[in-house]
């Protein structure tokens, strides 16, 4: 367990108790990262105890840590990501009954290569006032997150995979990315309908119409923001969960900010860790054969999904609950 900073410990507490009271066959243990782990004594807002604590376990659930803009330190979460080699990101998508939204029956899953690209960190000053940025693709990255995209797509019996990329005019970097793609379909998994989109048409048609699209595969920074305006069709980073998933470990996450404007105060909406939880349970489900794990996933999935349809909600959906009001919904529905 990674609280996180800012609202961080409120909700990773409220979702500790919903798992414990749906008694999740899971023992913790904690360490810190980003802001906590400075106010722990830590020199490092990423301690080596932390990394190797994850690589120990395997797995870990994570709340939000802070990202400065512009200044001060570097990514907690990407730096995660790459000291972890944790390169698909996973954002599923759907809507919840109870949560209006603009659209009905969005079912999306986002994969995002976790490593490469932009958020490389390759950045340069040039002279004084010119600063460059590096993209970075390489081969075996993106083959490795087309091989784990179209096996996700088989396992979870979606019916097609859509590839976003500007190879039009990255032809080089987006274009190694999309022809990866369409080796490894071609080669290994026919069994699945493979579509390639420009990035800003496909933008374009996810907001007409998002129930085109089933599996979306993208680079690093198309990635982030694709994932970010799926989550605005179902209602919001709030009801959205998050993975973080290499051949050695994952790291399950809320994938909204720290929001340090209402930290303390009791409102955060502890869902998207929840829901979060919930997919950690399922991979352990999946990875260790661990069926009470399954059972439990279902049990709390049911339970939050209850609780919405019977409008129990936080402030950001339009309710009046705070955070362990919303962790008491759940579950008395358990």
């Amino acid at each position: 367990m990674i609280p996180g900073d800012g609202i961080g410990p409120e909700v990773t507490s409220a979702v500790l108790r919903v798992l414990e009271a749906a008694e999740a066959p899971v023992e913790w243990t904690t360490r810190h990262a980003g802001i906590a782990a400075l106010e722990d004594g830590s020199p490092d807002v990423l301690p080596d105890e932390t990394v190797d604590e994850v690589l120990r376990c395997g797995v870990a659930l994570k709340g939000p840590c802070t990202t400065p803009v512009g200044k001060g330190f570097s990514s907690v979460n990407v730096q995660l990501r790459k000291r972890l080699n944790m390169y698909a990101a996973v954002r599923p998508v759907r809507s919840l009954n109870g949560v209006p939204t603009r659209f009905e029956n969005v079912d999306l899953v986002i994969i995002r290569e976790n490593t490469e690209g932009l958020y490389s960190g390759a950045e340069n000053r040039v002279t004084d006032d010119v600063v460059i940025s590096m993209k970075v693709a390489t081969e075996s990255s993106c083959k490795r997150i087309s091989h784990w995209g179209f096996r996700y797509a088989t396992q979870r019996a979606r019916r097609k995979l859509t590839v976003f990329h500007k190879a039009n005019i990255m032809k080089m970097s987006d274009g190694l990315f999309l022809d990866a793609a369409q080796q490894v379909h071609q080669r290994e998994y026919p069994n699945i309908e493979f579509q390639q989109m420009i990035i800003d048409a496909g933008c374009m048609k996810l907001v007409q119409d998002p129930s085109q699209f089933d599996v979306l595969l993208l680079e690093n920074l198309y990635g982030d923001v694709v994932s970010d305006l799926c989550a605005g069709l179902v209602g919001g980073l709030g009801v959205v969960p998050g993975a973080n998933i290499g051949d050695e470990c994952a790291v399950f996450e809320a994938v909204h900010g720290s929001a340090p404007d209402i930290a303390g105060k009791g409102v955060a909406n502890p869902l998207a860790l929840l829901m979060s939880a919930v997919m950690m349970l399922n991979y352990l489900a999946a990875e260790r054969s661990d069926q009470r794990a399954a059972e439990c996933a279902e049990r709390i999935k049911a339970a939050y999904n209850r609780a919405l349809e019977d409008n129990q909600k936080t402030r950001d959906l339009g309710g009046e609950l705070g955070t362990e009001s919303f962790a008491d919904a759940v579950i008395e529905r358990l």
